[in-house]
């Protein structure tokens, strides 16, 4: 077991990839740091109630708290998202780890398609903007690329990943995606946190300048399906078709919808550019991953009872 003198920061602790991190480091002893904007949630009275974990509550635009963050801490878990400027405080965030000297920080990236020609989801450029901030001022660390979340599957309304419900009992995902190009998976509340501790437990020697492509199963969309259905023992179809919008969605997401919808609808670009592949590293850093057949039997239908559905009663 780690020795429990060591402390992991983790930021946007209430994101599923932050909470994964925080549940495993915590449960096996290491003392976590956990950033979260607010404890008004159900994952942050979670993160509260837990062993070796102390809560930071306040918001990353603050700079006083992200100047404290790092202290006397030896690892990080980053992943910004796009609550306020996503750049500048990834930027700060980086400052303030190497200034507070972290031994191995762990950042959530994803590709900029745009340097291969591609357009380019706006939310993805400004992580690997940060990447490459990260590389520049020479902190010792690692970028992990998250796959497509299991967990994003819903029958609400939402665009992209609506699993709606057929009036026939059957279930039918619309999307744009190729339907015969696989697509990396990851179940992020699961087989973040293992693979992670994983990469801090291998250490920066390791892994220091490296990307880890973080999916553990590549599946088309059909496949994806046939998955789904032996798992909710259901008929579900997967239609190719636009991103359907029917419900608001955050100031700017409509860009990122638009560029995902031409990058792998039109263009069939590879999820993570030409670079990088998966599921391979993944899978030697954690073998014990919950799959999309598995999700659909064991997860997806407590989800959707927690939304108020009841289609599984």
């Amino acid at each position: 077991m780690p020795s429990t003198n060591k402390t992991i920061v983790v930021v946007n602790s209430c994101g599923r990839q932050a909470a994964s991190v925080a549940r495993v480091a915590s449960a096996v002893g290491y003392q976590v740091r956990a950033q979260l904007r607010s404890k008004d949630s159900l994952v942050a009275r979670e993160l509260e109630a837990m062993a070796n974990v102390t809560l930071v509550v306040g918001s990353l635009e603050d700079k006083g708290l992200i100047s404290r963050l790092f202290i006397e801490a030896q690892l990080a878990f980053i992943n910004t998202t796009f609550w306020g400027d996503e750049v500048a405080i990834g930027r700060a965030l980086a400052d303030a780890a190497k200034k507070a000297g972290i031994q191995h920080y762990i950042y959530s990236s994803m590709p900029d398609h745009s340097i291969y020609g591609w357009p380019a989801p706006p939310l993805w450029s400004s992580k690997f903007t940060v990447e490459n901030y990260v590389r520049q001022i020479g902190l010792p660390s690692t970028f992990v690329y998250a796959g497509i979340y299991n967990n994003n599957f819903t029958s609400l309304p939402y665009p992209l990943f609506c699993m709606e419900l057929q009036k026939d009992g059957s279930f039918e995902w619309k999307a744009p995606f190729h339907p015969h190009i696989p697509l990396p998976w990851l179940d992020a509340e699961h087989d973040v946190g293992p693979a992670v501790l994983q990469i801090f437990k291998d250490g920066p020697r390791k892994w220091t300048g490296h990307r880890i492509a973080l999916a553990f199963e590549m599946l088309t969309p059909g496949q994806v399906c046939a998955a789904f259905q032996r798992g909710v023992n259901r008929q579900v179809k997967y239609v190719r078709g636009p991103i359907e919008v029917k419900v608001p969605i955050p100031a700017g997401y409509r860009e990122q919808l638009d560029r995902i919808e031409e990058l792998f609808g039109r263009y069939q670009a590879p999820y993570f550019g030409p670079d990088l592949t998966a599921p391979d590293e993944a899978l030697q850093l954690w073998p014990g991953y919950r799959g999309i057949e598995e999700y659909a039997r064991e997860v997806f239908p407590v989800e959707e009872r927690l939304n108020g559905l009841a289609w599984m009663l």
